[in-house]
């Protein structure tokens, strides 16, 4: 990562935010307090005192988020460091979260999971604390995007490793609301993983909005990042549904894709005007079509932007600058078909059939009483509709500067003001040279232009195979077997002889080997060796990694000498667990099922027969089953127990409220 005391002023952004986050979090914690107050204050002047104080909180707490939002439109640090003269891009900013101990979790459950000794892994936990600690402090770069990947894909290793769904581990993962700065907790992996990839979405719109946007190859890295941006907050909604946090809740995360893939779409319109808008029919019909497009884009973003429940988190800089940006770009269609039906006459020899088709696929509907190739013959209508389009056009220009001039911080980003100026301008320019005294009275309503584009801008999905990230706790074993939902017996040790280079017994299966076709009577059998016996050391050489062919090698090279081996035992999962709701944590007091695995099947569970007693584990997590609401466990659906053909309860009545909530 990126050295976090730098004073960069993307860096002095991000520790402004991470300040703001504190401060929003202490008068959200006053403002609780406040009201809990409230309720059970019987005295008539410790009541108003309270309203009193409560006031001055909601108040604080209103300046402290109109300040998030400053930072969130503070769209100049973010820019290229070339001077263009274009229309700011937004980025996100990174979401900010708390420091994080896996150490003491960590070595318990490995001396408790898997019986070995936790200080062999202390190097690795170390450094999974370290890319922990850099993914706080990114570059703004394909490294740090891979540095964040690379986070997001150790933590499904360390999910199968450590996080059995059956029990919490007891730490803590905080992250704060890039929109609101509310902070957010859970002690699962859930919001750890949806909380790196909306970082990983945040750098590429921060990538995005750095490009060089005055060169072909700038433009095009532009719009790969935002449709990679997209792509991720995407994948991000569709994954993880239930996000706490409201900056990655479903309806957010849709207003966010529209929003990079319009800037994407803007990014596309600009590299096709990069080389120059030649004063050509066939050119001045795309550049005006692919303008439609991009207001089009915008439009549709404004309207979601003020769609509840977003309206009331969506930044009102963001939503103001999608509008300004759609009457914009609309502007700019009309003001490109205009100049074509002004500045270009139908010429004899000119292809007439080109320039109909053209005309007439360049809008929705043509007005009322106009053909399209009659238009081209006639100068009058082509100077009156052209007229028409350059009054629209300077109708949007004006709603666009009005726009900006009602949102305080857009009017302080002096190169929005100077495009939008500079483009109103021109189109009054060209409109005044034409206007005429009856024009309020002949004009007509300018027709739509319809939106059409060359490169339409689409997600592009992360891919997270071409990522090779290595398990740091790969000595652990392999993971299809030595995972956090698989319990084992403590290794046990089996010293044996073979018999004229007979070892009593074969192996099967692929890293690690299990014990197969055991002599009852055998050496090893006697030591205490069982049928399916994972093999996982010889002598003190771990055995874990090896193949068939490489654990017969190593026994077979050991002679006639008695053998030490160390072997566990998979134990049934229904003996030392319960079956389990496997949910994820909503917004506060929501909860969503995904999964319920009950078996009901009558016939199958009438004829099942308990061959093992429970363990001690399970029957005391069966006996205080009342008691386990803090757990992630619903009641187990035994054998032993009668079947109940009734309609099941709700999922939610299962969960205490109170101690299920982080």
């Amino acid at each position: 990562g990126c050295n976090p005391l730098a004073q960069t002023g993307r860096s002095k952004l991000q520790n402004q935010r991470a300040a703001l986050n504190q401060q929003i979090l202490k008068a959200v914690r006053m403002r609780t307090g406040a009201e809990n107050l409230l309720k059970v204050a019987t005295n008539q002047k410790v009541r108003e005192q309270v309203r009193l104080e409560l006031s001055f909180v909601n108040s604080d707490l209103q300046m402290l988020k109109e300040e998030l939002e400053g930072l969130n439109i503070s769209v100049g640090v973010y820019q290229s460091t070339e001077e263009a003269f274009a229309m700011p891009l937004i980025p996100l900013g990174l979401k900010e979260t708390k420091d994080v101990d896996f150490s003491v979790v960590l070595k318990d459950f490995i001396l408790e999971h898997y019986s070995e000794d936790s200080y062999l892994y202390e190097d690795e936990i170390a450094d999974l604390m370290d890319l922990r600690q850099a993914c706080r402090t990114p570059s703004r770069d394909e490294a740090g995007v891979e540095l964040l990947m690379t986070y997001f894909l150790q933590l499904g290793f360390v999910e199968s490793r450590f996080f059995p769904p059956t029990r919490q581990m007891g730490l803590l993962f905080t992250w704060y609301d890039s929109l609101t700065g509310v902070p957010v907790s859970q002690q699962n992996l859930l919001l750890e993983k949806a909380s790196v990839l909306f970082n990983v979405g945040a750098i590429y719109t921060q990538v995005g909005t750095r490009c060089n946007r005055q060169t072909q190859a700038g433009l095009e890295s532009a719009v790969d990042a935002f449709q990679r941006a997209a792509g991720v907050l995407n994948y991000l909604k569709e994954t993880f549904t239930h996000t706490p946090s409201y900056d990655m809740s479903p309806a957010m995360l849709s207003v966010l894709i529209k929003m990079m893939l319009a800037q994407a779409q803007e990014s596309v319109f600009e590299k096709f005007c990069l080389p120059g808008i030649r004063n050509e029919f066939f050119m001045l019909v795309k550049v005006a079509q692919e303008a439609a497009k991009v207001g089009e884009v915008y439009q549709q973003l404004h309207a979601a932007m003020s769609q509840a429940p977003v309206k009331e988190n969506v930044p009102y800089s963001w939503a103001s600058l999608a509008c300004v940006k759609a009457h914009h770009y609309s502007a700019l269609a009309h003001y490109f078909t205009a100049t074509l039906l002004i500045d270009h006459q139908l010429k004899p020899g000119a292809d007439e059939d080109h320039q109909e088709k053209c005309l007439s696929q360049l809008y929705e509907h043509m007005p009322e009483g106009l053909t399209p190739l009659a238009t081209l013959k006639n100068e009058q209508q082509r100077r009156q509709l052209g007229k028409s389009h350059l009054r629209a056009a300077v109708t949007h220009h004006k709603e666009s500067a009005l726009e900006a001039s009602l949102c305080k911080k857009l009017r302080h980003i002096e190169v929005l003001q100077e495009v939008l100026s500079a483009a109103h301008e021109r189109s009054w320019l060209k409109y005044t040279q034409h206007q005429a005294d009856d024009d309020l009275l002949t004009l007509i309503d300018a027709p739509n232009i319809a939106s059409k584009t060359e490169q339409e801008a689409e997600i592009t999905l992360p891919q997270f195979s071409k990522l090779e990230v290595t398990d740091f706790f790969q000595k652990l074993g392999p993971l299809s077997v030595f995972s956090a939902n698989k319990r084992w017996t403590p290794p046990r040790s089996i010293h044996f002889t073979t018999e004229e280079g007979d070892l009593g017994f074969t192996l099967r299966g692929n890293a690690p080997v299990q014990v197969h076709c055991l002599d009852p009577h055998c050496s090893a059998a006697l030591a205490g060796a069982k049928e399916g016996d994972y093999i996982v050391s010889i002598q003190g050489v771990d055995c874990k990694w090896l193949t068939v062919s490489e654990v017969m090698k190593l026994l077979k090279s050991l002679g006639e000498d008695g053998i030490a081996m160390k072997v566990v035992s998979l134990l049934d999962s229904t003996s030392s667990m319960h079956k389990c709701a496997t949910y994820s944590v909503g917004m506060q007091k929501t909860y969503s099922m995904i999964c319920l695995a009950i078996e009901d099947n009558d016939k199958t569970d009438k004829t099942k027969k308990i061959s093992k007693k429970l363990s001690f584990l399970s029957w005391g997590a069966s006996k205080n089953r009342q008691k386990s609401a803090s757990t992630l466990c619903l009641p187990s659906v035994g054998v032993s127990r009668p079947q109940i053909k009734k309609k099941l309860p709700s999922p939610f009545s299962l969960l205490n409220s109170d101690s299920s909530l982080y």
